[in-house]
């Protein structure tokens, strides 16, 4: 069985899929059948303990059973859900995916900000087959809010605001987005504690409401030409008219109606783009540096944890000047891979990525260990002398020690997780590969693919360097490069967001090049 960790992918061949989970509470199993904008296409996409089947999914007490080849063709994804049966915290649970009878996937996960429903797999096509994804999207306003986002009409909404540890309900374009986090950025002590714990939750909410209200604006936008041109269209279809006065009324009221529709559309995402950048604002008072801009107040304060690194900003041509910052966990859940045939043209960003790594974790121990056959990193690495486990392996004859090394003790925590002995992992530890993966042998990625899977228990973050991998016929690169984030750096280079799919441009942060900027930056993480 294979071992999943959030945001991996992998192949299904089977049609018939079972999907089961358990935890320390009773959980009820749902499932969503989503279009391309992950939203159902009406009541009948819900599966749940009140409806228990639709074409290919069916719910039988505590499986769900999904029939690929009967799912609606016009399906994107399959959606696969827990919540606990009463009203408890989910705490730790399992979720197991089987093909034929036979297990293929499971995946671990500890909601960290007490959610009460949780999108944990996603069944979704590609080509013209279907894969699963680990997801691990939480819910702090339970099933009814999960629903919400993803277009069912609930018959009563929470008496909470929405407070989903990825994003909160999508923007009808009358509500402001972000209406129920306005007060929450007020800069009292206890409050500003509290964002220590909530800060990736919280970016993600804003990226999230971004997304969906930049989906609004383009749909609202193809539909006004959709209807303008069928309008027009009618105005002409009868050749004894279409040259009259009333036809040309007609053409100009379908033009009105066209330019009013956008000119709302746009005002609204205006007013949503306004309250994210204020909302932004704020958040830059508060933050942990690993998650704020450069010029943040907090890199000059005693650092405080972070639970995630911003990796840089977000933007979109087409939707005006909100840019919104794209952060990910930490440790890494999955490695992340800058792709670059030169390192040395992106080392600003190896430093910037380095940099908000250590800062996360100022009340541990954090050790870095640099595969730089390359020498791309030597001008700033002296930023990282305090932390480094030993000096950079510049020679690739010495790759292998190093990732012997640290398989063999990351074997030991896995041995002591699976033993029930292990706590949290007291170091952070930072593996940056440069160059990857020229100058390694077979047994040393063998090595590092079975470092990679134990990177949980032994508190690993991964940053690899190197060519995009997409043509790499080595098995083992393949599959880090499959569990990877990639970060692309050619200009232009889309990333797609996981709630309407829409493309973002990515500005990847680059470490500040003045002396006196970068000094400021790892002087208070201790």
């Amino acid at each position: 069985m294979i071992r999943l960790g959030a945001g991996q992918n992998i192949g299904l061949s089977a049609d018939i899929l079972v999907f089961t989970a358990r935890a320390g509470v009773a959980l009820d199993l749902s499932a969503l059948v989503v279009g391309p904008a992950m939203r159902v296409f009406g009541s009948e996409g819900v599966v749940f303990f009140n409806q228990s089947h639709t074409a290919g999914v069916e719910l039988d007490g505590t499986a769900i059973t999904i029939r690929l080849e009967r799912v609606r063709a016009d399906a994107q994804a399959v959606l696969l859900v827990v919540s606990p049966d009463r009203a408890d915290e989910l705490g730790t649970l399992t979720a197991a995916l089987s093909e034929n009878g036979v297990p293929l996937a499971e995946f671990v996960t500890t909601p960290a900000f007490g959610e009460t429903a949780l999108i944990c797999l996603e069944l979704y096509r590609r080509g013209g087959g279907w894969k699963v994804r680990a997801v691990g999207q939480g819910y702090s306003g339970g099933l009814g809010v999960l629903f919400a986002a993803h277009g069912v009409e609930v018959d009563e909404a929470p008496s909470t605001g929405p407070r989903q540890s990825s994003g909160s309900p999508t923007s009808s374009g009358t509500t402001p987005v972000g209406a129920n986090r306005a007060d929450t950025f007020e800069s009292t002590g206890a409050q500003a504690d509290s964002e220590v714990g909530f800060g990736l939750q919280r970016l993600w909410m804003i990226f999230e409401d971004a997304a969906r209200s930049a989906a609004a604006l383009k749909s609202a936008r193809t539909y006004a030409a959709d209807r303008l041109d069928q309008e027009l269209s009618a105005a002409v279809a009868d050749p004894t008219t279409r040259n009259t006065p009333a036809a040309e009324q007609m053409r100009r009221a379908a033009q009105r109606r066209g330019d009013e529709l956008i000119a709302v559309a746009e005002s609204n995402h205006l007013r949503d783009s306004e309250q994210l950048q204020s909302e932004l604002r704020r958040a830059q008072e508060l933050l942990p540096p690993a998650l704020a801009s450069w010029d943040a107040p907090s890199w000059d304060a005693p650092h405080r944890p972070g639970d995630g690194i911003r990796l840089g900003e977000l933007y979109s041509l087409a939707h005006g000047r909100l840019r919104v910052p794209y952060c990910v966990p930490v440790p890494l859940s999955r490695p992340l891979w800058v792709a670059a045939e030169s390192a040395a043209t992106v080392a600003p960003v190896i430093g910037a990525l380095l940099t908000r790594l250590v800062a996360a974790t100022p009340d541990r121990r954090t050790v870095v260990d640099i595969v730089d056959p390359a020498r791309a990193c030597t001008g700033f690495l002296g930023l990282f002398t305090a932390t480094l486990g030993g000096p950079p392996v510049t020679d690739r004859a010495d790759i292998g020690e190093l990732i012997d090394a640290r398989a063999k003790a990351a074997e030991i925590a896995e041995l002591s997780y699976r033993s029930g002995f292990l706590t949290a992992p007291a170091e952070h530890r930072i593996l940056l590969l440069v160059d990857f993966p020229h100058g390694f042998e077979v047994s040393e990625l063998d090595a590092l693919a079975a470092l990679l899977t134990r990177a949980e228990p032994f508190g690993l973050s991964t940053l690899i360097v190197g060519a995009d991998p997409e043509d790499d016929t080595d098995e083992v690169v393949a599959a880090v490069a499959r569990a990877a984030h990639r970060l692309p750096t050619v200009e232009g280079t889309p990333v797609f967001d996981p709630w309407t799919r829409n493309p973002w441009l990515l500005d990847l942060d680059t470490l500040p090049s003045e002396p006196h900027r970068r000094s400021r930056l790892l002087r208070n993480n201790h």
